[in-house]
């Protein structure tokens, strides 16, 4: 292997494809947890029901990114990784600011209008994540990739704090969804001058190879259960938001605390994730493992939901604080996703790494029906126990029965 300089690896780690896609991955985070940051004060603007029409909108935009992960992901193996880059982006930057229009639209109803727009906008963001880690990954050399996909993500979390910040310093919601759009929209120059992966282009003009089969995942058995391994190890990551954090307000009258902000919740939760992104890269590079990596996290964000659940949470600073946790411990994100990157070959890399975390996203509104049928009877921390066990009961196991990838070549197809 050949010994990378210092200054070599800089100039690897903040090349123009890192530095792009961290940007866009920021933009693209900022979109997606608008909805939940914006849902309370936007659904009773709209004269909506907080908790029924919330529930129905955040699954349509769930379902948008679980559909939307297989269109990008395809297109992405057949035309390229920067046409997903250019195409996403600008889908869910026209949808945000549709958004912002939504108390002007001339409907009394505009409950299934907001759905809509947040399942156009599903779409749109599930094509950034995948396209951008897959860029990076067959760009970087391959000691570099673990520390370069986390400075992406880690980077990128960050969007959900500004998103935060910008509905408390503007005061409005709309302007919110405003202020997504034109970042999405000012991205777009940026990426002129990336240039396509070199390993992509090799197989681009090869008429032979079959890029971007989607149903390839589901007709070979051993290649079926590795794709569900990667969506399983991710799992655990989607409770903890969509959960724990998107859902807070609920949690509220069971712990003792007079109210929870879901919007902060989701901030401190992603200052976690954020940092922890940063940190799972040099993890995994310094264990040279990263199945080791995920593994530990997900032990240290068990320890964070028990205390959280059980240790006596008695004030809203302290539900935040431990969001922070749980965002420190799921913030192998960028690494499942690398993860599930590398496992498979260059003609449907791109399919399995836009389509592993949006079917993650997809997930939750399974954990949510499962969530709201439980607590009925139970309340809502039986509830989150049960959905939380099973999510961390399969990540764990898929985590340590994958194949470990690191320094594993990316040369290759399927």
């Amino acid at each position: 292997m050949n010994q990378l300089t210092t200054v070599q690896k800089l100039k690897h780690l903040f090349s123009l494809p890192v530095v792009v896609a961290a940007l866009g991955y920021f933009v693209d985070i900022y979109d997606l947890l608008l909805f939940g940051i914006v849902r309370v004060p936007s659904l009773k603007d709209l004269g909506l029901n907080v908790d029924t029409s919330g529930t129905l909108i955040l699954n349509y935009q769930m379902v948008g990114l679980l559909l939307g992960g297989i269109l990008w992901g395809v297109f992405g193996d057949i035309k390229g990784r920067l046409s997903v880059l250019f195409g996403s982006i600008l889908v869910y930057s026209l949808a945000n600011i549709a958004c912002g229009f939504l108390p002007h639209f001339p409907f009394e109803d505009k409950t299934i209008i907001y759905a809509i727009l947040r399942f156009i906008a599903g779409i749109g963001l599930a094509g950034e994540l995948g396209a951008g880690i897959t860029l990076v990954s067959e760009s970087l050399p391959k000691q570099l990739r673990a520390i370069g996909t986390s400075i992406v993500a880690g980077f990128g979390l960050l969007g959900a704090v500004v998103a935060q910040l910008t509905v408390e310093l503007t005061g409005g919601w709309t302007v919110a969804y405003f202020v997504g759009g034109g970042l999405g929209l000012m991205l777009l120059f940026l990426r002129i001058g990336v240039a396509e992966s070199g390993i992509y282009k090799e197989i681009k003009k090869d008429s032979h190879v079959k890029k971007g089969n989607f149903l390839s995942f589901f007709t070979n058995w051993k290649r079926f259960i590795k794709y569900s391994k990667c969506i399983a190890i991710g799992l655990p990551t989607w409770f903890c938001i969509g959960i724990l954090a998107v859902m807070g307000n609920q949690f509220a009258s069971s712990l003792g605390i007079t109210s929870i902000n879901p919007g902060k919740a989701i901030m401190w939760a992603y200052i976690g994730i954020s940092a922890g992104d940063f940190a799972s890269g040099f993890i995994s590079h310094y264990l040279k493992s990263r199945k080791k990596a995920i593994f530990y996290m997900m032990l240290f964000t068990i320890a964070g939901v028990v205390l959280m659940l059980y240790g006596g949470t008695k004030t809203e600073n302290m539900y935040y604080f431990y969001c922070a946790w749980l965002g420190l411990g799921t913030g192998y994100w960028a690494m499942f996703v690398t993860v599930g990157a590398e496992q498979f070959g260059t003609n449907i890399r791109s399919t399995a790494a836009t389509t592993i975390p949006n079917m993650v996203r997809g997930t939750l509104p399974l954990m949510l029906i499962a969530f709201d049928y439980l607590k009925i009877y139970n309340g809502v921390i039986f509830s989150a126990t049960v959905v939380g066990s099973l999510t961390f009961a399969l990540g764990i196991y898929s985590t340590l029965t994958i194949e470990e990838t690191h320094n594993k070549s990316l040369d290759f197809i399927e």
